[in-house]
């Protein structure tokens, strides 16, 4: 309801759209409730969850989340090419026809196959395809929507229908005074440690270096085999290939 009056004015800032956003979440939670001899705000906080309420999650978190699923088929050379961009995944996935999961957000890749999860992948080379990763049907809604944006081009509405004018911001009914709302923090995954495969770590590698793999000496391609047939830990490879490498260009 509230979204509709931007169509009319446009705030001039962030601040003053979430004041805006305030007035009309507090206005319309004092309101009757539509059953019940009260407040909405007060319904609300009596019937809260034991555990409390959720907090929102990160916007990358929320990344994660927002993705788009397609079937492909990745190629021989266990890449999955889009409008130029090439994506470089598992080497064990090629020639398997998997569910890719599109970013509507970012540029990360992500796959499903067997019931596994792999990623995130990026784009190894070729542009990146402009608006390719917020592309989607328009659901019902959003097409109602944009007859009211037309509409809206017709109409008119005072600026003080979104802004309050010189209306103070309302406050909270004098009932909700005792109530207090528990806030649960958002799972977050636990951070990694290790890196998924060895692919996955020759790819940090490669952004440590700066440099491609198949350029360096073969006895430098041999130390990195051997580390990583040792270990899978971030911490460590990046430590060791910072003593072999950074001291060697400071010894040059």
């Amino acid at each position: 309801m509230h979204e509709t009056l931007y169509h009319f004015h446009k705030p001039g800032d962030e601040a003053e759209a979430n004041l805006w956003l305030r007035r009309a979440l507090v206005t319309y939670n004092n309101a009757d409730h539509r059953s019940e001899p009260h407040a909405r705000i007060e319904d609300w906080l009596r019937h809260l969850p034991p555990d409390g309420v959720r907090a929102m999650c990160s916007w990358e978190r929320f990344c994660a989340f927002a993705r788009e699923p397609e079937r492909r088929t990745v190629a021989g050379d266990a890449t999955i090419s889009v409008e130029g961009a090439s994506y470089e995944v598992e080497p064990h996935l090629a020639g398997e026809t998997v569910t890719v999961l599109w970013g509507l957000f970012d540029q990360a890749l992500f796959i499903e196959h067997d019931g596994k999860r792999f990623g995130p992948f990026e784009p190894s080379r070729g542009a990146v395809p402009l608006y390719r990763y917020r592309k989607y049907q328009k659901s019902r809604a959003e097409e109602r929507l944009d007859k009211v944006v037309r509409l809206a081009d017709q109409l008119g509405l005072p600026r003080a229908t979104v802004s309050g004018g010189d209306r103070p911001l309302p406050s909270l009914p004098p009932s909700t005074a005792g109530l207090a709302v528990r806030r649960v923090p958002f799972p977050e995954p636990a951070v990694e440690t290790t890196f998924a495969t060895g692919l996955a770590a020759r790819r940090a590698i490669v952004e440590q270096l700066r440099r491609p793999l198949g350029a360096l000496p073969e006895e430098d391609r041999a130390f990195i085999d051997s580390l990583l047939s040792e270990t899978l830990d971030k911490a460590i490879i990046a430590d060791r290939i910072r003593d072999r490498f950074h001291a060697r260009r400071k010894e040059g």
